[in-house]
């Protein structure tokens, strides 16, 4: 029996990158994944100009919402890791996007979901036979370094969109700059960029902005300076390991986690940018570039022109813990009574709706009586990029049958 080299054992932990996108199995998962998340009620409904109205109730989609490429791009892939690896042990770096509905069906298909902020013992476990799927997220360099360690074989499901914010920073640490992320700095897809923000060889900086009173707390220490120990407090958990703000200021460039609300991340790219030119007199130490993700932009500017008609209420369907869609949520508050619900389940009755309260960050009951009105009443409609159709069809289906439309005469309508 031949032995194994050491060089030979050193070639097996190199990278095992694997292409499931085969045609033939492609053709089979596309049909299964339609099976699973599309709706015919919402195709007839899109066809009719996004609008439907039976007897006194109104429903009006937004022209953009649910699933983009990315999201179906991810769910393709892990799909395909099953039929291509029907025997294997497949894993999961956390959730494939933030949608129950979508994760539980990978459960169902023994697709394990490892630790996303820390890694366990779950990594130490993984061998060579196993397939560990990288979500759309992406993953931080150190997960993907240990999962290469182990040999796995890995299947890359991160969104284009994404590796676009991070050739930007690794850009950025290149050429000696910090990375002022604009983002939620424990999101999966924040802490992804982070890590490359880092640098090829570990030695660059970032500082992750959440809000724009974190921003300007930025500017003024840019134009002015300040407290230096008080400004490592502030930001604690959102900078590079040993980020020093007098320092590791002098040059920086924006990125932003894409789902963030755009006119946000252009307002701190100018609020930056000011800061910037008043301590140096010019710009040249500021960069930026637009690294919003489109179809977060699509869904966005499609609701703002949904919200130019006149409605009762507006429903958001989506999984609670989705950047994209929390932020469809904070757009409709400022125009009229919006709820962020998981599913139809959340809409209990005539006059409760269970929803997830932003500001009070948890799921809450809530009374509304625009469902009871005997008069005609309008919904608005839309969802994240993470949305699968079907669950906007329990939607629509759930609010006729509360106004005593039964969803066979919705089906034919």
């Amino acid at each position: 029996m031949p032995t194994v080299s050491s060089n030979q054992k050193k070639d097996r932990k190199k990278k095992r990158r694997v292409n499931v996108r085969t045609p033939e199995v492609m053709e089979r998962v596309q049909a299964e994944v339609a099976d699973h998340y599309r709706s015919s009620v919402v195709e007839k409904v899109r066809a009719a100009g996004s609008s439907l109205t039976i007897d006194h109730t109104t429903i009006h989609l937004a022209k953009q919402f649910g699933f983009c490429y990315g999201v179906e791009r991810a769910i393709d892939l892990a799909y395909a890791s099953r039929r291509v690896f029907p025997e294997n042990r497949i894993f999961l770096i956390g959730e494939i996007i933030h949608n129950p509905e979508v994760n539980r069906q990978l459960e169902q298909m023994s697709i394990v979901s490892l630790p996303w902020r820390e890694m366990d013992e779950q990594y130490e476990d993984l061998g060579e036979d196993d397939v560990v799927i990288v979500p759309a997220f992406g993953a931080p360099v150190s997960f993907m370094d240990k999962v290469e360690a182990q040999g796995c074989m890995t299947v890359d499901t991160t969104c284009g969109d994404v590796m676009k914010v991070w050739k930007r920073v690794r850009g950025f640490a290149r050429d000696g700059v910090t990375s002022i992320i604009h983002g939620k700095a424990d999101h999966e897809e924040t802490r992804a960029t982070a890590s490359r923000a880092m640098g090829q060889d570990g030695k660059g900086h970032y500082l992750v902005v959440l809000t724009l009173d974190d921003v300007d707390y930025v500017c003024r220490y840019l134009a002015d300076g300040g407290d230096r120990e008080a400004f490592l407090e502030r930001f604690a958990g959102c900078t590079s390991e040993d980020f020093d703000p007098d320092r590791d200021l002098e040059q920086v460039g924006v990125a932003n986690q894409t789902t963030m609300l755009k006119s946000e991340t252009e307002e701190i790219q100018r609020r930056v940018q000011a800061a910037v030119e008043k301590r140096d007199g010019h710009s040249d130490n500021f960069s930026v570039f637009d690294t919003i993700c489109g179809a977060t932009q699509e869904r966005q500017d499609a609701l703002f022109e949904l919200l130019k008609r006149d409605m009762d209420l507006l429903l958001v369907v989506g999984g609670y813990n989705s950047s994209n869609t929390s932020h469809l949520v904070e757009i409709g508050e400022k125009e009229l009574p919006t709820f962020f619900i998981r599913s139809a389940e959340c809409l209990i009755s005539l006059e409760e709706i269970v929803h997830y309260d932003l500001e009070q960050n948890q799921e809450v009951n809530s009374s509304s009586n625009v469902f009871a009105t005997e008069g005609d009443v309008t919904i608005g409609i839309t969802a994240g990029a993470s949305c699968p159709s079907n669950l906007i069809e329990d939607a629509i289906l759930k609010i006729f049958e509360l106004r005593g439309i039964p969803a066979e005469k919705v089906r034919a309508a």
